[in-house]
């Protein structure tokens, strides 16, 4: 079976963006970025929430843009509106059964691509294989939390199964459910 995996940059204080989206207080550039990119082109698709894949739209992403050209891209949403030929999927249903069934078929681990709320709703689904948390040394103060505003019903216990420092202060922790 396929894994989902949330590979996602976070700040010491637990967020994976600022206000509106901003990203700009994560290091963008340096070894912990070229291990990202080398680690995306082991996924075979992505699976991205609303919010999260608009925000591309502000850096010039067109509606229907498959921001990760090499997969299988399917955006989770009721209400997004993309164009005739898009080449990323909409997801009208009920994105837990979906991801569920996506597991269950093809090939490669599939990226959760985010955003926190969306994660939140996988990890509550108890659909999330493996956490891959690109620890930033930043605190951004406020913003979108790496889950979003929570709500489980219990706690989620995850064991850590690795770490990883890299030369720009980021270091990757991988998290699997306990």
């Amino acid at each position: 079976m396929r894994k989902l995996v949330y590979d996602v940059a976070v700040s010491l204080d637990g967020f994976i963006a600022g206000p509106n989206g901003d990203i700009s207080g994560f290091q963008m550039q340096g070894d912990h970025v070229d291990a990202y990119f080398e680690r995306l082109r082991g996924y075979t698709s992505g699976v991205v929430g609303k919010a999260t894949y608009e925000v591309g739209y502000t850096w010039g992403l067109k509606p229907g843009v498959n921001p990760y050209p090499h997969l299988d891209v399917h955006v989770c949403s009721r209400s997004i509106e993309l164009p005739a030929d898009s080449a990323v999927s909409a997801v009208r249903t009920d994105a837990a059964e979906f991801v569920r069934e996506l597991k269950q078929t093809g090939e490669g681990d599939i990226y959760l691509c985010g955003g926190g709320a969306f994660a939140g709703s996988m990890l509550r689904a108890g659909l999330i294989d493996r956490l891959l948390l690109k620890l930033n040394p930043v605190a951004l103060g406020a913003g979108t939390l790496l889950f979003g505003d929570g709500g489980f019903d219990l706690a989620q216990k995850f064991r850590l199964a690795g770490t990883e420092s890299y030369q720009t202060g980021v270091v990757l922790l991988t998290y699997e459910p306990a």
